[in-house]
């Protein structure tokens, strides 16, 4: 027991909070694309693309930024796709979601051996180092965990109360949530549910894939194959959580992020549990938690209804 309380430093809550933050980005996606009315279950995939294009952005520019701002413009295009499928064609969301994410995982696999080659998949490219708030870092306890961290992290934390805004105090964010509650009678209105759908999947996407180039740019430093590891689905379990609130679905990643940290902070000081166990811990948490909360959760009514102008 002593051990396990050992585990729980600053480091420890300052790994929590990285670990979180690519799931918090797919998570925020997750929460706009289902307010608006489509089920997206393609955030692994989405992921899975950004961080490879991450990767090669910032590989052949020599920007992390840069590099940062091609994986955000894959997720959207990869979204687009799902939301001509879904939207536009009417076809099933969660086929299309499924399509995507074996799209991803065999495609990524494919181009990081075509571009790279097979005995350097795994190039150290240029990457997000951590970053220290003046005078902020300082502050005993707080400043390690919460003011020593990559840059990404405080725009994933910043952008929980502004989607919270715009989802509760904005006329976008009624239009939203009116195309996914009732998209006829939001028509009725002047509101094109088509258009808010369309919107909110590629935003969904973007911010997918800003989650996924910062696991690649300011985690791991390079692209390896299956690096999301679950994340998309877990993003989707932590907006269930949250019930589509932006600061539930934040708790939720926390929740996660801190399962995830124990585990490698486990594994690393040697507690005697196989490691196996210990990598299982976050995933059998995800499902612990769905069990518990999900058949309480009450998504938007018109949630993955392909809507049809009358």
């Amino acid at each position: 027991m002593e051990m396990f309380f050992g585990l729980l430093d600053p480091d420890y809550f300052a790994a929590t909070i990285r670990l979180a933050t690519p799931l918090l980005f797919a998570t925020l996606g997750g929460i706009l694309n289902e307010r608006a009315g489509i089920i997206n279950i393609g955030l692994e995939g989405t992921m899975l693309m950004a961080a490879l294009t991450g990767v090669f952005g910032a590989w052949f520019i020599g920007s992390p930024w840069l590099g940062f701002a091609c994986g955000v413009v894959a997720g959207a295009l990869v979204a687009w796709i799902h939301a001509f499928v879904s939207i536009s064609l009417g076809a099933n969301q969660i086929v299309s979601g499924t399509a995507i994410n074996l799209l991803g995982l065999g495609l990524s696999s494919f181009l990081i051996r075509i571009v790279f080659g097979l005995k350097e998949q795994q190039r150290v490219v240029p990457h997000f180092d951590l970053v220290s708030l003046p005078l902020l870092a300082d502050l005993p306890l707080l400043g390690p965990v919460l003011f020593h961290q990559h840059a990404l992290v405080y725009v994933a934390f910043l952008l929980v109360p502004v989607l919270w805004v715009i989802l509760y105090r904005t006329r976008w964010g009624l239009m939203i949530t009116a195309a996914g509650e009732h998209p006829h009678a939001a028509s009725s209105v002047g509101i094109d549910p088509l258009r808010v759908r369309y919107a909110c999947t590629v935003l969904s996407g973007a911010l997918a894939g800003a989650g996924g180039a910062f696991l690649s740019l300011g985690q791991l430093h390079f692209f390896q194959d299956e690096m999301v590891a679950g994340r998309g689905f877990i993003a989707l379990a932590a907006l269930i959580f949250g019930r589509w609130n932006p600061v539930g679905g934040m708790i939720a990643c926390l929740i996660f992020g801190a399962a995830d940290a124990l585990q490698f902070r486990g594994q690393a000081v040697g507690l005697a549990i196989p490691h196996q166990f210990m990598l299982m811990f976050p995933y059998v948490l995800t499902l612990a938690i769905l069990i518990v909360v999900g058949g309480k959760s009450q998504g938007p009514a018109a949630i993955g209804i392909p809507y049809r102008r009358n």
